[in-house]
């Protein structure tokens, strides 16, 4: 019976130093694992973009991501230590940019994202990186609009959110029957089924869609320069470190040529005439 009770305190004695090395172990694996760096390596960046914007930020069918945008957020992602496989995009429509990026959501959002002062009360912007104009979009064949008064008493879509929907509604043309849809897929699709007149937003935008090969000889832009927009990246309130760090990746994006070729390769079969890169302003 002593042996026996011996026995069993001897294996309870190596259970317990087993079950100990076991949870130490486990620990020392957990440690190595946590946190961003995973291994060494940095882990995924979430980046918001647009999915529904072609020659800005477009989703493609075969679960691609192509446009400026994306672009411009690659490379601004490898600066900050980040491989293109490490990127997750996360779609950012207009009205839910703030609260993807206050929420942690996204690290930064690239999404044609202008910069005015009442986005900057929630966030915080780096760049610009662009500087775009807003414009209309019309049936190739109308020639009823010419100038932004043009736009009274005539069917106009814009998105929900957008700066440029605002501006229809408190500048251009208060009479204008503006209709907002979620996204500006929507509102292509109400002006080649002739239920709305124009479509309005940035010139960089709407020279995407018009490049597009199914809509080639279908729209025009009109040419209108009705505001200067400035396109930066949001990201989270107070990440002045994080500011710093994207507003040196797009100064080199230019210094290199990067952002030439990225505006050639996205706007150019629309003809789009881009301004200069503009100068950052944000963080300084």
């Amino acid at each position: 019976m002593k042996i026996s009770k011996v026995g069993a305190a001897a294996a309870v004695a190596v259970a317990l130093a087993m079950t100990a090395t076991a949870c130490g172990g486990g620990s020392d694996k957990g440690s190595s694992d946590a946190g961003p760096s995973g291994g060494g390596g940095k882990d995924k960046v979430v980046i918001g973009i647009k999915f529904d914007q072609p020659g800005v930020g477009l989703k493609t069918p075969d679960g691609k991501y192509t446009g400026f945008d994306v672009d411009v957020a690659t490379y601004v992602a490898k600066e900050l230590g980040y491989q293109p496989d490490q990127i997750e995009w996360k779609q950012a429509v207009s009205a839910e940019r703030e609260n993807l990026i206050s929420n942690g959501d996204v690290k930064f959002i690239v999404a044609s994202y202008s910069i005015n002062d009442k986005r900057k009360e929630r966030v915080d912007f780096a760049g610009p990186y662009l500087l775009a104009h807003q414009d209309l979009l019309v049936r190739a064949d109308d020639t009823s609009i010419t100038k932004p008064e043009d736009l009274n008493k005539k069917k106009l879509c814009s998105v929900t959110g957008s700066t440029s929907a605002q501006n229809v509604k408190t500048k251009l043309a208060p009479e204008a029957d503006l209709l907002e849809q979620g996204g500006y897929s929507e509102c292509l699709t109400g002006l080649e089924n002739k239920k709305v007149d124009a479509l309005t937003t940035d010139n960089s935008i709407l020279a995407g869609y018009a490049a597009q090969e199914k809509n080639k000889g279908k729209f025009k832009l009109v040419g209108l320069s009705l505001s200067n927009e400035n396109y930066g990246i949001g990201l989270k309130k107070g990440d002045k470190d994080l500011q710093t760090k994207i507003n040196a990746a797009l100064k080199k994006m230019v210094s290199d040529g990067s952002w030439e070729a990225a505006v050639k390769k996205n706007f150019g079969p629309a003809d789009y005439k881009n301004e200069p890169a503009p100068q950052i302003t944000e963080g300084s």
